[in-house]
């Protein structure tokens, strides 16, 4: 019989408080769910998620990852391309490594208010689709 699913965190912590709430929310999710948290990797911003995530995605005692952080909005579109660039990657690398990966990064397009408002819905709803897309 299989033990529980090993889980993988990368945190993007560019809003540090938001990233801490999520990463809290995150563990606590988990440890409800029978989830194992084996590996935490923070990085800097979203646009850093990707790589880490690779990496990540290719031990052998991770099943699955979660990605946590916030693109809040500024004055121009930047938080959009980001955005949209690492969302982009990060479902490729799931496919490639045909691993789940639960996808916790709120934005773009929302103020720091809004971000820190669904900061744990985001946490919670990333562990919960790790949980459904382990199955095999």
């Amino acid at each position: 019989m299989r033990s529980s699913m090993k889980l993988g965190v990368v945190l993007s912590d560019f809003h540090a408080s938001i990233a801490e709430e999520m990463l809290h929310t995150t563990k606590k999710t988990a440890e409800a769910k029978g989830i194992d948290i084996v590996s935490i990797v923070r990085v800097t911003g979203a646009f850093d998620v990707p790589l880490a995530l690779k990496r990540m995605l290719a031990r052998q005692d991770i099943d699955g990852a979660v990605v946590l952080g916030a693109v809040v909005q500024g004055q121009t579109s930047h938080d959009e391309v980001v955005a949209y660039t690492a969302a982009e990657k990060i479902m490729e690398l799931s496919l490639q490594y045909d691993k789940p990966v639960g996808y916790g990064i709120c934005g773009p397009r929302m103020s720091i208010a809004q971000a820190r408002a669904r900061a744990k819905e985001f946490a919670v709803r990333a562990v919960e689709a790790i949980k459904r897309g382990s199955i095999r």
